[in-house]
Parts: structure tokens; C-alpha cells; sequence
């Protein structure tokens, strides 16, 4: 058992990772899996927990969250009447198909190489917030299944080995099919949850050896990571959407943009060894 030291070090941080993610979710509708990913990363590892599964352990607490955050903001969009139960229901199947080959893949991947996935695309995501652009259409209309199966299904598949809950690739891959803006982010977290929910009860079953598990971690979920995290988004997730009325969202998509694609580059070097 770790000493007390180390739990409330443990604790303190997480603390305020999930302060930073719920401020963000609400200010700019990232989702706080883009930000956890790394942040536990790093947690992890700066308390010796550098494990070759290390990042199993933070995609798995990272998906595990966004349960939680994914109902709440359904249900939220829901009431507002923004949320396109059609596109829903006909893209699920694939997304959780998608989303359970990710965690086989995943499981069988090095920290390493997981990194150096979440760093190629969190550079590809970093670079369409800051040069994307709404009017871009490829049509607009929702293509058929024959076309949305396969997409749905690497939606899932991507969103899992980068541990989070799809929006980053669902919003854009809507918006170009000729979705308002509004409704494919309304939309999107349902996706989060067709994602997470599956995936994350899939790595409750990944094996990892306990040595190089951080404390109280249930196959590839630590628990205290996910309950504080939960519990700190909650609060600070509102503030954010508050923010966000007050404040010009454009030129802050722009520096998350740069915030992420320091993050991506860090990863990629980690990956490198530098």
C-alpha cells in the first residue's frame, strides 16, 4: 500500500487536472479527454508508475469519466431539443463496434506506441481547431450506411486509443455532412457515451501487473483518478459555460490549439525517447 505521502499528493493533483478539464469542456466544448490523457500521463509517471501499460491505465480512467460527463451533457443538449436521435441511432452500432476493437487494440499496444498515436492525432485535431472552418461542406445531407458504417466505426475505434469521447472527430465529420454546428456537438455526446461506456467496462478486464499499477486501480480504471476528476468537472464545468458567454470563443479555440499541439509534440517525443 503507498504511504499516505503519495495518496494525498496523488489526490491534490487530480484535483485540479479535473478543475482544468471542466473549465475547458464548458469554455471551449472540448472534451476532457484530450486534457486528461496527458495530465494522467504525466501524474502517473512523475509517482514512478511508468509502466509499459501506463497509458492503458489513462485511456481506460479518461473514458471512464467521460460516462459520466457524456450523460450529463446529453441529457442537458436533450432538453434543449438539439440532440439528432436519427444520426444517433444508426451510428451507434458502429461507434461501440469501433469503440471495442480499439480496446483490443489498445491492450496489446505499448505505452510507448499509444503515445505516439495520441501525439500524431492530437497534432491532426490541434490543426483543424485553428485553421478549420464551419463552411466547409462535403455535402448536406448525412450520408447512407454504407458510408456511415465504416466511419462510425473508426470514429470509435480513433476516439478509444486516444481515450476520449469522439467529439474531436464526430463534430467535424457532422458539420462537414452539412449539420449545423449546435446540433453536432449536441449529437457528439451521445457518440461519448456509445464510446465510453463499452470501452470502458472492456478495460475493467485488461490484465496489468500490479507493480506497475498507480493505487486502486481495477484492471486498467484507477478509481480515485476517475471519482475526483468526475467530482471536479461537475463544479467547474458550469464556470467554464459561463465563460464562455462572456468571452469571444474563436481566438480561445486557437490557443488551445496551440496548447494541444505542445502536447501532441511532447508526446511524440516521449515516443522518441527525448
Amino acid at each position: 500500500m503507498p504511504d499516505i505521502t503519495t495518496l494525498v499528493t496523488l489526490a491534490v493533483i487530480l484535483m485540479g487536472i479535473g478543475a482544468f478539464a471542466g473549465v475547458l469542456a464548458g469554455l471551449l466544448g472540448v472534451g476532457g479527454g484530450i486534457v486528461l490523457v496527458p495530465a494522467f500521463l504525466y501524474t502517473f509517471s512523475a509517482l514512478g508508475y511508468d509502466g509499459p501499460q501506463l497509458m492503458q491505465i489513462c485511456l481506460a480512467t479518461s473514458l471512464a469519466t467521460i460516462i459520466v460527463t457524456s450523460i450529463r451533457s446529453v441529457l442537458s443538449h436533450n432538453r434543449k431539443g438539439a440532440v439528432d436521435w436519427g444520426i444517433l441511432k444508426t451510428w451507434a452500432p458502429g461507434i461501440m463496434v469501433g469503440a471495442l476493437v480499439g480496446v483490443l487494440v489498445a491492450s496489446n499496444l505499448r505505452s510507448t506506441v499509444l503515445q505516439g498515436i495520441f501525439g500524431v492525432l492530437g497534432m491532426c485535431i490541434a490543426l483543424y481547431l485553428a485553421f478549420g472552418r464551419q463552411s466547409w461542406k462535403i455535402a448536406e445531407q448525412m450520408p447512407g450506411r454504407a458510408v456511415s458504417a465504416p466511419v462510425s466505426a473508426v470514429i470509435g475505434f480513433l476516439s478509444v486509443l486516444m481515450g476520449i469521447g469522439g467529439g474531436s472527430f464526430a463534430v467535424p465529420t457532422m458539420t462537414l455532412y452539412g449539420q449545423p454546428i449546435h446540433r453536432a456537438v449536441a449529437t457528439a455526446a451521445g457518440f461519448g457515451l456509445c464510446i465510453a461506456l463499452p470501452s470502458a467496462i472492456a478495460f475493467f478486464f485488461v490484465s496489468i501487473p500490479t507493480e506497475a499499477k498507480p493505487p486502486l486501480t481495477l484492471g486498467a480504471v484507477n478509481i480515485p483518478a476517475f471519482l475526483i476528476v468526475i467530482a471536479m468537472t461537475m463544479i467547474t464545468a458550469p464556470l467554464g459555460a459561463k465563460l464562455a458567454h462572456k468571452m469571444n470563443p474563436k481566438p480561445l479555440k486557437r490557443v488551445f490549439a496551440l496548447f494541444l499541439m505542445v502536447v501532441a509534440g511532447r508526446m511524440l517525443l516521449r515516443t522518441l525517447g527525448v
